[in-house]
């Protein structure tokens, strides 16, 4: 089957269970599906946009309304809908970094929130994490008191990471965002991983801004995300524009500058917004999600030489498994070297990790079923056994 142009149809999920570490989440619904057909040509929320000409005052379809859910729903003011949360991190950072301004983030950050520090030209500073991958409010403290002293003043912004994209490991923003503010530093809860795949209270964890990932972490097309605000800091990165043109005297009503006026149009928007009943009602069942998680990380320790090096027990779906002592001695000898492993994967339905990974790779199981679950340990366990290694059952 092909979609034209010589482009295959995509049937992953279809075919495979598919633990690929960045698309579980973002697997869309049957009404964001809907959603794609009918308003897949660019500008098809615009049927309606009336004065003030902004994206979040559209009411049909009822985009005004998704907005103030949003904000509602992750208990913050205000929220804007953006492409990708990298634009959300893009957008903060643009608006309280200056030139030569150090940044707090951490040794676990992900790529984005680094060159949206560079962008703003800004000076990153790390939290390093603990031994045991956690990043703690204590090791904050002593990061802002060491760029204080570098410095000769505290950080602009501090990036935390909810959960951080290398191990799935959960940090405690609450008890982190509580150092910062002792310093008058405003924070970043990147929520990636977590909004829309768990609860998230924006105040409640102390966070000035909430990001979130549509494509990764709310079953909506890329590139889609959200950015909130408690309503003091609203104020500035939601600024409107004060621009006017020296020859024509023109001006631009209410437009956003960090938004670049309207945001996300067309599929990627009313995708999401399909998909966001869907998306509030899964968050409350994560313990189901969490269940499900841990039935193939225990089977893949019940073999000899794997390793987690995510915290263990997991507290999140997404997993950095070392198999360097298991799969990898197999990958050595065998005559497809570390192919053998997502080619075994493969032949029994499973699809996501890495082809030729056998040392560390990360995989997640947000979204399949007990009974999937069940099936995912139990190909883990007969792989293994295929090829000669032992396991604990």
């Amino acid at each position: 089957m092909r979609c034209g142009a010589g482009i295959d149809a995509r049937m992953v999920d279809e075919l495979a269970i598919n633990i690929d570490p960045i698309q579980a989440g973002g697997r869309l619904t049957a009404d964001a599906m809907k959603a794609v057909i009918a308003y897949g040509d660019g500008y098809s929320v615009c049927d309606n946009c009336r004065k003030p000409n902004r994206l979040d005052y559209i009411t049909k379809p009822p985009i005004a309304q998704f907005h103030k859910d949003l904000a509602s729903w992750l208990n913050m003011d205000t929220a804007r809908v953006i492409p990708g949360a990298r634009r959300g991190f893009q957008a903060v950072a643009h608006t309280y970094v200056k030139p030569g301004n150090p940044v707090l983030l951490t040794s676990l950050s992900h790529y984005t929130e680094f060159l949206a520090i560079e962008e703003a030209g800004g000076v990153a500073c790390e939290i390093p994490a603990d031994g045991h991958l956690i990043v703690t409010a204590d090791a904050t403290a002593a990061k802002i008191e060491e760029v204080k002293k570098d410095f000769g003043r505290a950080p602009a912004l501090a990036f935390i990471d909810h959960v951080d994209y290398q191990y799935g490991n959960v940090h405690d923003v609450q008890a982190i965002a509580k150092v910062a503010h002792q310093y008058d530093i405003p924070v970043l809860c990147n929520g990636a991983y977590t909004v829309g795949i768990m609860p998230v209270d924006g105040k409640n964890l102390g966070a000035d801004f909430v990001v979130g990932s549509g494509h990764k972490s709310m079953a909506a097309p890329a590139p889609s995300g959200v950015l909130a605000a408690t309503a003091e800091q609203a104020k500035d990165v939601f600024r409107t524009t004060a621009i006017t043109g020296d020859v024509t005297g023109r001006k631009f009503g209410i437009k956003e500058p960090e938004m670049m006026g309207c945001t996300l149009m067309g599929v990627t928007l009313v995708g999401m917004m399909a998909s966001f009943p869907h998306v509030k009602e899964r968050v409350k069942h994560f313990d189901r999600e969490l269940a499900n998680t841990r039935i193939v990380v225990d089977a893949l320790l019940s073999i000899q030489g794997t390793n987690v090096l995510s915290e263990y027990p997991r507290k999140h779906t997404l997993t950095r498994i070392d198999t360097t002592a298991s799969f990898d001695t197999v990958a050595q000898s065998h005559k497809k070297r570390g192919f053998f492993f997502s080619g075994a994967l493969s032949e029994k339905g499973v699809f996501g990790i890495i082809p030729g990974a056998t040392r560390v790779w990360k995989f997640n199981t947000y979204g399949i079923s007990k009974v999937q679950a069940q099936y995912l340990a139990q190909v883990f366990a007969d792989i293994a056994r295929e090829n000669g290694l032992k396991t604990g059952s």
